[in-house]
């Protein structure tokens, strides 16, 4: 039997090419934790925990590292089996409250540790593989309409699938002005959507939605509240254009109360926010119980943080009929293709193949990423102190 004999926490920063413009946020560098499992026999998993936030879910680097470090690790991790992942994502779940990042941080190690235990490819682990790779979608920054467009039409030039926008460069007549000039840009058979990441109030949501709804957009993601999840069927009530759920959709019992009043047309998952791999598979089963379309989103992210998503986006059978948009390490070196990424410039060695506007994952045992460990070294967070706990 393996057991765990060391978990390390070490804070890492990552310059984005582009900034990413939201309403209230311009986001020029994300800050993560890496962590690594190591077992009696010198095998570790490693996992990314993707960019840190303090209003998507309000963990920050020194939040999950102290969970990580001063309650997961010595009371759970250290001295179990990494193959026990069910039982491990248990007792997390009986002995810390809420801190999905910090949760699904240590779930991805245990995936990777436990399909190098194996021999095996995370995806293995998952069910097999669905699909060689996902459909991706492109996620617009939000700014000047024709500069949008300009984004948006490399993006389909590139293979895209779909173009999300995000609100908050100008006013409210700017936002709709953006959509309007991608719509031109893209035609009228492209998938576009916007994502208000909660920021509207019910009335605001109404007389943009309105206007917005000739534009024929495929979907709206989150336009209110996460918590405002009455107001969402009130509003999906009153409007066209589908509303999908993602803030508002977090643990299993926010999906049945938006079943169950009927709020969403659909969800976006983020692995972070349902809580690892483990977790994210029970989400998708109750998605598709309730016949709710399902896309993926991401923390914006590494190679690394990316893999957990496209080893099941390839390999659940509900997940591959929805669109992946965890684009994160595209999103930080500000390409669209991971071939034009410059080799050392990421905390994985060997970033997943992203081209033609689909992601494969890595092939090889566990996630099959080799950490950077000179990246590591050399954008650790200042003033920010790595964490090992040991047996």
């Amino acid at each position: 039997m393996s057991k765990i004999v060391k978990v390390e926490c070490l804070p890492v920063s990552t310059p984005l090419k582009k900034p990413v413009i939201m309403p209230n946020t311009r986001i020029t560098s994300i800050d993560s934790v890496v962590l690594k499992l190591t077992t009696d026999d010198g095998t570790v998993g490693i996992s990314d925990s993707g960019d840190t936030s303090s209003w998507y879910r309000g963990e920050l680097q020194e939040s999950i590292i102290a969970m990580i470090a001063n309650v997961i690790a010595p009371r759970i991790l250290l001295g179990e089996d990494p193959r026990n992942i069910e039982k491990i994502v248990a007792k997390m779940d009986l002995l810390v409250r809420d801190n999905n990042q910090a949760k699904a941080t240590v779930d991805f190690a245990l995936h990777d540790l436990k399909g190098k235990l194996l021999g095996v490819p995370v995806y293995e682990l998952l069910g097999g593989r669905t699909l060689e790779a996902a459909r991706q979608g492109w996620v617009l920054s939000a700014g000047k309409p024709d500069d949008v467009a300009a984004e948006a039409a490399l993006a389909k030039k590139t293979g895209f699938a779909l173009f999300k926008m995000k609100i908050g460069y100008g006013t409210m007549a700017d936002d709709i002005a953006m959509v309007h000039a991608v719509r031109d840009t893209v035609g009228p058979d492209a998938y576009l959507t916007i994502d208000a990441n909660g920021f509207w109030n019910y009335e605001k949501a109404l007389h943009i939605i309105r206007k917005l709804d000739p534009c024929g957009l495929d979907l709206i993601e989150q336009p209110l509240p996460h918590w405002d999840i009455e107001g969402m069927a009130r509003l999906r009530g009153q409007v066209k254009t589908p509303i999908y759920a993602d803030e508002s959709a977090q643990e299993l019992h926010h999906l049945k109360e938006i079943v169950d009043r009927r709020a969403a047309d659909g969800l976006f998952l983020k692995l972070q926010k349902a809580g690892g791999l483990v977790k994210s598979q029970r989400w998708l089963t109750m998605a598709r119980l309730a016949g709710l379309p399902v896309h993926c989103g991401c923390m914006i992210g590494s190679g690394l943080e990316h893999s957990p998503s496209a080893h099941l986006w390839t390999s659940n059978e509900w997940a591959t009929q929805g669109l992946n948009e965890s684009i994160g390490p595209l999103m930080i070196h500000g390409t669209m293709e991971s071939r034009n990424i410059e080799p050392g410039t990421d905390i994985a060695l060997n970033i997943p193949r992203f081209e033609g506007g689909l992601c494969y994952p890595n092939e090889g045992v566990g996630f099959g990423v080799e950490l950077n460990e000179a990246f590591l070294a050399s954008h650790a967070t200042p003033e920010k102190l790595a964490r090992t706990v040991a047996l």
